[in-house]
């Protein structure tokens, strides 16, 4: 009804996902060492294609050419992502990589160049309909050929993908292959993705009991729901989100207020904070701000 206000609606939350917007997230969430990574690659994220746009978070570029190795560590999204990439003068490849469950790390050297697509939480599953599987938990941890997870593509598909000199082409070519696809509206997903964004923005759920509550359904079914969709369980996603949250506050600030924080973030305690984020950052809470300080000057 037109002037209606109900927050916590569906059609609220798909509209606040920025669904069919024309600007890719700038925050660098879940990448550790964002500062040393920009000042050695050009990291670009590019918007898909309007239809694409309910599913795709957005496309993620990186071009690199280094005289030293880097590694590049990031705390994955719980998002399914498509990797083409080539090193150096070797053969291009792709591969689907499933919900990583762990830190990623990743040493590049040399040249080489990637076009990656993220996926909303959920979004990959309407890519899955034609296959005849809507379960998105047999990719979660894994990286598979992307052959072996949509049989019958053309061979030369990861280096049309790659080889185009303009970015722009690169992007034309993600959009075609993810067109042709034909991803299929489907109500489980599209409701997954409202949760999850709504866990990614509304820091006072900390517990799946509230999400339950607050959509009127059990906790099994939001479990259910979560493992077909996303890949993990609905308490993963809260967790996994707070600490991203915990990377972003404590980015550069030598003076925050760690218990503070970890009771804004639903933690009992700053302990149970700094467990969480030691065993999934690989860092100690203060440790992590003194890299990313002393990364600052490096930043674009």
């Amino acid at each position: 009804m037109a002037g209606e206000h109900r927050e916590d609606g569906p059609a609220s939350r798909t509209a606040a996902a920025g669904y069919g917007g024309h600007t890719p997230r700038s925050d660098t969430r879940g990448i550790v060492d964002a500062g040393e990574l920009f000042a050695r690659v050009r990291f670009r994220r590019r918007m898909a294609a309007a239809p694409l746009r309910p599913y795709v978070e957005h496309y993620w570029l990186i071009d690199w050419r280094l005289e030293q190795p880097h590694l590049s560590q990031v705390v994955p999204h719980p998002s399914v992502n498509l990797v083409f990439q080539r090193r150096g003068t070797g053969s291009a490849e792709a591969e689907v990589a499933g919900v990583g469950q762990g830190l990623f790390s990743i040493t590049l050297e040399g040249t080489g160049r990637v076009c990656g697509v993220q996926f909303r939480p959920g979004g990959f599953r309407p890519f899955l309909v034609r296959r005849g599987t809507g379960s998105v938990a047999g990719l979660t941890g894994r990286r598979d050929a992307l052959g072996e997870v949509f049989p019958g593509l053309e061979p030369t598909l990861p280096d049309a993908v790659l080889s185009p000199a303009e970015e722009d082409a690169r992007v034309e070519a993600l959009d075609a292959f993810l067109l042709d696809l034909g991803p299929e509206a489907d109500p489980a997903a599209g409701r997954a993705m409202e949760l999850a964004h709504l866990v990614r923005t509304d820091r006072g759920i900390t517990r799946v009991e509230q999400l339950a509550r607050r959509e009127g359904v059990s906790v099994r079914s939001l479990q259910r729901l979560f493992a077909a969709c996303v890949g993990v369980s609905p308490k993963w996603v809260i967790l996994r989100y707070r600490i991203h949250e915990a990377m972003e506050q404590a980015a550069g600030r030598p003076d925050i207020d760690w218990a503070r924080l970890a009771g804004e973030l639903g933690y009992s305690d700053q302990a149970h904070l700094v467990r969480d984020f030691t065993g999934t950052v690989g860092l100690r809470p203060t440790e992590y701000v003194r890299a990313a300080l002393r990364a600052q000057p490096s930043r674009a």
